[in-house]
């Protein structure tokens, strides 16, 4: 599948405020399920600065913007050829071991009700693959997809408490219960196409990969009950949504920010 991408953030102030500096995560991973065919990312009237890969073979780029700063406006414009691995992330190269990844963080933090769902969900599993995809299961049955009941900082406990959230809940949540059972899991960000049933679905999106040993990173999409396959385009990972965040910045000043964000992908006819 050939996908277009157009995806424009923009932050805008009350008032002038001093230099901004941007450290974007906007750019394809590198594996067997993608081919980037055209990809540009740009911050209006900004200056690039350097890029790097980190451990996780993601890349980052930095970006900055002279004072006085009133809007920061960040451009993705792309093309992506997406090939369906059925969720395994193959090719992908990268430094950080998989146990670094049981490590818990604040949004990935669990608790009873954490603990009990997954001793619950896989109290009869004996294989990691299938433990694995019950745990996705039990997350998705949990905590059904309710947009605008939960926001950037709602910890994985919080949303199972309420039994509402959105992908990144359900990320944050398999996360959690996968590090449970002593799997490594991390947090993914990207784009979404459609649903399993064609529908359309809000582009900007996050899921999980769990590590399986003897067969490597798996994508497990609790929020919509599935493995990512060529409808999804893999940018970044990370512990959580934090750090997995595509675009982390500081402006300097204390105006008020405000966020809008706009995401539209297509599929080319081949």
């Amino acid at each position: 599948m050939i996908l277009t991408v157009d995806h424009v953030t923009t932050y805008s102030y009350d008032t002038a405020m001093g230099a901004s500096v941007q450290s974007l995560r906007l750019f394809p991973s590198r594996f067997s399920g993608q081919r980037e065919i055209d990809w540009h990312v740009a911050v209006e009237g900004g200056i690039r600065g350097g890029e790097f890969r980190d451990g996780a073979g993601d890349k980052v780029e930095s970006w900055s913007v002279r004072p006085p700063v009133e809007e920061v406006v960040v451009t993705v414009r792309g093309q992506i050829e997406t090939i369906d691995t059925a969720g395994v992330l193959r090719g992908h190269r990268e430094l950080v071991h998989p146990m670094a990844y049981l490590r818990e963080t604040t949004a990935t933090w669990i608790d009873e009700g954490l603990s009990k769902l997954a001793a619950e969900a896989v109290a009869d599993c004996t294989e990691t693959l299938d433990c694995a995809h019950r745990l996705s299961a039990a997350v998705s049955e949990a905590i059904s997809y309710e947009p605008g009941t939960t926001d950037a900082h709602t910890t994985a406990a919080e949303a199972l408490a309420q039994g509402k959230g959105v992908c990144q809940d359900h990320a944050h949540a398999l996360i959690a219960v996968a590090r449970a059972h002593d799997m490594p899991a991390r947090y993914v960000s990207g784009y979404l196409f459609a649903t399993e049933d064609g529908a359309p679905h809000e582009a900007a999106h996050a899921w999980t990969e769990i590590w399986i040993e003897g067969m490597g990173w798996i994508g497990f999409d609790a929020a919509n009950s599935c493995c990512p396959d060529d409808r999804y385009i893999r940018l970044g990972s990370g512990l959580d949504a934090n750090e997995a965040a595509p675009i982390r910045g500081i402006t300097q000043g204390g105006s008020e920010e405000r966020l809008n964000v706009t995401v539209a992908l297509e599929q080319v006819q081949q």
